[in-house]
């Protein structure tokens, strides 16, 4: 890693702001008695700013509240996403674990920790979803027996995975699933004859969505809430 981008990730400060420090000597690198900006550090060589230590900060871990209308990207030119209601000292590391379509609402993780991420959206790991769905017409008890048992979606040739599915009211379920494919809550209830018109993630894996934040809200995951990926 290159000593400008290494200050910069554990400052908050710009490169262009790092690579003048440096320049007037403010930087001291181990075993290096002048350094440049494009000074290469090796694992665990000593970084010093005015004579204090500077590390790296650790890996990000945080929950989100994504409203409707916001996009599960780290850019888009149309759209907001999920990073632009993140700080900008937040901003530049973390990515979405998973995603969420524009008009879905709910629970979004973020982190820096690909490891992390990779757990959460794997396939061989299975994590379970929990969404909160409204659909257009009743539900039948049939119906949730499908959605249990796995329906055979559209341009497919494989049934999802069993599902577990609990109703709310007429309209309403909860469902829990353990794929990701394309828009597959819409398309398992659109294989019942249904439409779904509200969908909300309540929670991935052990981790719920804190019901004390508002949409477009965030914290950070408890050590708790990491462990359990």
């Amino acid at each position: 890693m290159r000593l400008d981008y290494f200050l910069a990730h554990s400052t908050g400060l710009s490169r262009k702001q790092v690579k003048v420090l440096i320049g007037r000597g403010e930087v001291q690198v181990e075993g290096e008695p002048r350094p440049k900006a494009n000074t290469p550090l090796a694992s665990g060589q000593g970084v010093w700013l005015r004579g204090e230590p500077v590390t790296l900060p650790g890996a990000c871990y945080l929950m989100l509240h994504k409203p409707a209308g916001v996009v599960c990207s780290t850019d888009d030119p149309e759209h907001r996403t999920v990073l632009d209601l993140l700080p900008g000292e937040l901003r530049r590391d973390v990515h979405p674990a998973g995603r969420l379509d524009r008009d879905t609402t709910g629970l979004v993780l973020l982190t820096s920790d690909g490891d992390w991420s990779h757990r959460l959206t794997s396939p061989n790991h299975a994590c379970a979803k929990r969404y909160r769905v409204r659909c257009a017409d009743p539900l039948s008890e049939q119906d949730l027996q499908s959605l249990r048992d796995g329906v055979l979606l559209r341009g497919e040739d494989k049934p999802t995975l069993p599902a577990t599915a609990v109703r709310v009211s007429e309209r309403e379920l909860l469902l829990t699933i353990t794929e990701g494919r394309y828009h597959q809550v819409k398309r398992m209830l659109a294989a019942r004859g249904n439409k779904v018109v509200g969908l909300h993630r309540e929670q991935i894996g052990e981790i719920a969505l804190d019901a004390a934040l508002a949409p477009g809200e965030y914290r950070q995951l408890t050590e708790e809430e990491i462990a359990g990926v």
